[in-house]
């Protein structure tokens, strides 16, 4: 069945922009309306699957449309509003005059688009190409990796967030493969924490001959530099309030000017960002730009850490392996039994960067063929004792267990419902199993 189009009422150029752009690449048909009277008149003539609005409207309170269009209709379509922290009481009384549901600024997009399929008809399933283990073997990265081609298609803007090292740059250059239309297309990165502060104006916006002692030749910014390819703002969370500022304004406008220079440059390109911070919570803090948080963030991709994908380490490793053999030669390695066991245990909190650091370690150090578990890492990192794998019959199938759990949690995309539904247990059994088994949820159902 075909979903009824959304009505979204928001004033806010660039959160309407943001949300119309999510909405619409999720399957939605939107209409995007700015105020209380064109949202009035669009509920008369028309049907909508839901309404997202503001509360706070140019022309009136979003919550006294709903209150009419109560009043009005004998099937108002369900409604979830969107407030600030000055209107949350606003929002509670609405919820308790029927509304769906609201949620507080800065909110995320990824959950927004939840509740408004929740309380709206269910979208017509989508076909993804088949992965192809790029990204890695787990449930998670492959549902990312099936997404990118068509996130390519459609998305401008594009945030990764992720421990570092989970290889947030790789899906970076993976989305740009399958964005670019000519070969010519570049893929520009610029690493945000490693730029010096008095340098990075002058890196992304180029400047003229002259513009300053030292600056000999015209020379290009990297926002130009990326025109007609892929823009990477790798660490985008520790650039400082001042320069966000200027990027927002380059992103909006698409132009740019060169230091010492009048004349603006139209620019054009895709937008990648990823962070290992938390930028909703440097938004509520005041350290980044709300503006621009909406902006960058038009799709989200949470790139889960590695050991909470443990299938992904020995493919990985393997893979590790195997590029080591073609940059240098000589005869491929392999683990024993015990080193296998030893790096699926190990939590890696260095991630993929770690694991291959120490895959290079390991093959420069070992004199074997045969790679056992001391050769990966230094001295001093606790590993598991030889006889680990049959120390007790309960030690063995605690692993086996939590493996099991792991694997289970993966494809459900970290739903307890749906894994414990699965399992054929309960969500309480479920709950126990991994308490006992020293496991945390990140089940969305539970952020």
């Amino acid at each position: 069945m075909k979903m009824l189009p959304l009505c979204l009422i928001e004033d806010d150029e660039i959160m309407g922009e943001s949300l119309q752009d999510r909405f619409q690449l999720e399957g939605f048909e939107v209409e995007w309306l700015r105020t209380r009277a064109s949202g009035r008149a669009a509920l008369a003539k028309r049907r909508f699957g839901a309404v997202v609005s503001d509360i706070r409207l140019p022309d009136g309170d979003g919550g006294a449309l709903f209150l009419e269009v109560k009043a009005a209709m004998a099937d108002p379509p369900p409604f979830l509003f969107i407030t600030g922290d000055g209107t949350i009481d606003r929002a509670v009384a609405l919820l308790k005059a029927g509304a769906a549901d609201y949620v507080t600024k800065p909110f995320d997009l990824d959950r927004l688009v939840e509740k408004v399929r929740d309380i709206m008809r269910p979208a017509v399933e989508t076909t993804y190409p088949a992965a192809t283990g790029e990204l890695g073997v787990s449930a998670a990265m492959q549902r990312i990796e099936q997404s990118l081609p068509r996130l390519a298609r459609h998305a401008s803007a594009l945030l990764i967030t992720g421990e570092s090292g989970t290889g947030k740059e790789h899906v970076a250059q993976l989305f740009h493969e399958f964005a670019r239309d000519e070969e010519c297309c570049p893929f520009v990165a610029v690493n945000c924490a490693a730029m010096p502060e008095g340098l990075m104006e002058a890196e992304l916006f180029g400047y003229e001959k002259g513009a300053f002692t030292g600056a000999a030749r015209m020379k290009k910014g990297l926002l130009e530099q990326a025109s007609c390819g892929t823009l990477f703002f790798d660490e985008i969370g520790e650039m400082s309030l001042p320069m966000q500022s200027k990027l927002l304004r380059a992103i909006q406008d698409r132009r740019i000017t060169r230091i010492g220079s009048e004349a603006s440059i139209p620019v054009g390109f895709r937008l990648v960002c990823a962070t290992h911070r938390d930028l909703k919570g440097m938004v509520a803090q005041g350290s980044f730009r709300e503006d621009l948080f909406y902006r960058i963030n038009v799709v989200h991709v949470k790139v889960p850490p590695l050991r909470e994908r443990p299938g992904d380490v020995l493919h990985f490793l393997r893979r590790f392996l195997d590029d080591f053999q073609r940059e240098h030669g000589g005869e491929r390695r392999v683990l024993d039994a015990r080193a296998e066991r030893v790096l699926l245990e190990y939590p890696w909190p260095g991630n993929l960067r770690e694991l291959k650091n120490c895959v290079e370690r390991a093959c420069i150090l070992a004199l074997d063929r045969v790679l056992g578990a001391e050769s990966f890492f230094e001295e001093g990192v606790a590993l598991l004792p030889a006889d680990a794998a049959g120390s007790t019959l309960s030690a063995h199938m605690a692993r086996v267990e939590r493996d099991y759990l792991l694997r289970a949690l993966e494809r459900s995309g970290n739903h307890m419902g749906h894994t414990a539904l699965e399992l054929g247990i309960s969500r309480k059994n479920l709950w126990e199993k991994m308490r006992k088994l020293g496991m945390r949820s990140e089940s969305p159902e539970d952020a």
